[in-house]
């Protein structure tokens, strides 16, 4: 369940045999209260999973660590259903009390208001703006280095710095998809669907704005996570131009050179799951060596490893499996 967060990969099935002897013989166990509402969560079952991580905040109070684990995740599974206003408010709890990474919690909330009207904002008594631009200065380093999602928030902040920014577009369907949030929202229709619609009209936005320097940027994101939510929807062919188009603008990219990568791995998954295993090689290969110093590169090398290991797989055992996203 861990894994899924890497790979988006994650048997629940499996999970869920394992689990239900230690749920039911403590009910109330926080820690399998925990785990069965990640188990929803992978299977896409929002609702039950948001009861099983509100059951396990209730359960106990003396161990707040608990509590934190469960509004992260309950953040994203409102951002999953876009409820971005609970989003932004499990956002804030963490904001508060959790010291993990401050800037990773004051760009969700910001990405979060981001998707609101400014009288929306005004109700929580902060701006999208004035949190993107904090970002930077909560900068801190574990170990002697920086979060991976840290540096991933800030370059997306900066352009924040800038009198007059240009907004991001889609900051928390982003995220989404570095925390391997398609994976779920891909089991249900609906929420795929959903989360098109916001695409769709966040193209309409881009196209009825000014051309700025991140014009091309922006709409190779836009362009990227349409595809993701295409493939999810088995319209494999729409899905492939979207990733095709990122391609194509590679030399264009001004700041989110990480798309590329991620394209090339997204379209290998499709083309893996499409039986296309010796294109599927040649597209991860490429997502593997020939590029570098990108953003959330080690992630992105994860994942390509976990989908080159299943071709190879496939090919040596000559049994195709379904890839994951």
């Amino acid at each position: 369940m861990l894994l899924q967060r890497r790979t988006g990969e994650g048997d629940a099935e499996e999970a869920e045999k394992l689990l239900k002897p230690y749920l039911e013989k403590y009910p109330k166990g926080s820690i399998f209260l925990f785990f069965a509402g990640r188990i929803e969560e992978i299977k896409g079952n929002l609702d039950g999973a948001i009861k099983r991580f509100q059951e396990c905040c209730e359960a106990q109070q003396e161990w707040r660590q608990f509590h934190h684990m469960c509004y992260w995740e309950l953040m994203w599974c409102f951002t999953y259903q876009r409820h971005w206003k609970m989003a932004y408010f499990y956002a804030d709890l963490l904001s508060r009390e959790n010291s993990w990474s401050k800037a990773t919690y004051a760009y969700m909330k910001a990405a979060y208001l981001s998707m609101l009207t400014e009288d929306d904002c005004l109700t929580f008594g902060e701006s999208a703006a004035t949190l993107f631009r904090q970002v930077p200065g909560l900068k801190q380093k574990i170990a002697g280095k920086s979060l991976p999602t840290e540096k991933f928030a800030i370059r997306k902040a900066r352009r924040y710095l800038a009198e007059n920014p240009i907004l991001l577009p889609v900051a928390p369907l982003e995220m989404m998809y570095i925390w391997n949030g398609y994976t779920v929202i891909g089991k249900h229709k609906e929420l795929t669907e959903g989360m098109l619609a916001t695409l769709d009209e966040a193209q309409t936005a881009l196209e009825s704005s000014p051309r700025s320097e991140y014009s091309t940027d922006d709409q190779c994101l836009i362009s990227f996570l349409k595809g993701l939510c295409l493939k999810h929807m088995g319209h494999h062919e729409e899905a492939e131009h979207f990733f095709t188009l990122v391609l194509c603008n590679e030399g264009q990219i001004k700041y989110d050179h990480y798309l590329v990568p991620n394209a090339l791995l997204e379209h290998g998954l499709l083309c893996l799951e499409q039986g296309r295993r010796a294109e599927a090689i040649k597209l991860l290969e490429a997502a593997k060596n020939n590029f570098k110093n990108y953003s959330m590169e080690s992630r992105t090398h994860f994942r390509i490893q976990a989908a080159l290991h299943k071709a190879k797989a496939t090919e040596e055992n000559g049994v195709h499996t379904p890839s994951s996203p």
